[in-house]
């Protein structure tokens, strides 16, 4: 990157989009716009009022530094420390996934839900409080975001990662929300008494298959932990110990949303129906259209059937 006085702000995002669109990103003028933000401590909206200014040395030389890992494929929500999920600013560490707009599905699905059944609950509702679990909390998105909109939940997050847990921790810290959140260390509910229960279940769990691990864009496969993505031969083993554990903890009626590949469908609602112990409803579709959540509910027991009947 040139190192003269005279290159502007305006000069300097022009320069590096094209240096960016030559190796690759997928995005390069936002990149370029979000690392030189980062190098200014400012907002991304800001440069558009400053395209005339130049910036000090001590910015060029962070900015260029950034320019270089991304050129290399570090992924811009590590080298800057965070991303944005449903409106709200996350911490995100190279020990989580970065979040995708596609997971905000099973945020709004779980909202919605959570409306019906405090709808269904009636004046019960006032002292009623939601148990929610968020299986692979990851960066801890789902399980904060759902802390925030349902105020009354009490959410448990657990993780197969330490370091994935200390990343969510301290986003639920950011936003205010640690007292309604536990967050455990657990492989699924390995660590979870078993009788505990819950009222809604919720995953964005691993579900690529090895053969497509390769596939992957690089700045995924080289820097994305590849504990929260690979997810065996068929991209659903994860999901297979998850489907059968989820029946033994859900109360009668509660539902489990599982964030899923558009090309595991059928597998996933496969798994599903087999255990027995689900009703299936459509999967919920993606901006794209595309399917992108399974949604199932805790059949009841025969005898609340009856009693309802």
């Amino acid at each position: 990157m040139p190192h003269s006085e005279s290159w502007t702000i305006g000069r300097l995002l022009e320069w590096t989009t094209g240096y960016l669109e030559q190796r690759g990103a997928d995005a390069p003028r936002l990149d370029a716009e979000v690392l030189l933000a980062e190098a200014l401590s400012c907002q991304r909206i800001e440069l558009y009022t400053r395209f005339d200014e130049i910036p000090g040395e001590p910015a060029r030389t962070a900015f260029r530094e950034l320019v270089r890992r991304r050129a290399e494929g570090a992924p811009v929500a590590y080298l800057v420390g965070r991303r944005e999920f449903y409106s709200l600013s996350f911490r995100v560490t190279p020990d989580v996934l970065i979040p995708r707009p596609e997971t905000e599905f099973v945020v709004i699905r779980l909202l919605d839900l959570a409306a019906e059944w405090a709808a269904a609950l009636g004046q019960d509702a006032r002292g009623a409080r939601p148990a929610i679990a968020d299986v692979g909390t990851g960066s801890g998105i789902i399980a904060i975001c759902a802390a925030r909109r349902i105020a009354s939940s009490r959410v448990l997050a657990l993780d197969v990662s330490r370091a994935a847990l200390a990343v969510a921790a301290a986003n639920a810290r950011d936003h205010g929300v640690s007292e309604q959140i536990e967050f455990v260390e657990s492989d699924l509910f390995a660590k979870v008494p078993p009788d505990r229960r819950f009222d809604f279940i919720v995953s964005n769990p691993p579900y690529v298959s090895s053969g497509e691990m390769a596939g992957l864009a690089p700045d995924v496969r080289s820097h994305e932990p590849r504990l929260a993505l690979e997810a065996g031969p068929q991209g659903t083993a994860v999901i297979e110990r998850l489907v059968p554990q989820a029946a033994e903890r859900l109360l009668p009626g509660g539902w489990l949303l599982m964030e899923i590949s558009p090309q595991l469908d059928a597998a996933v609602r496969g798994i599903v129906e087999r255990s027995g112990a689900f009703e299936l409803f459509p999967t919920v579709k993606d901006l794209a259209h595309l399917p992108r959540v399974v949604q199932a509910r805790r059949r009841k027991e025969e005898g609340e059937r009856r009693k309802e009947e």
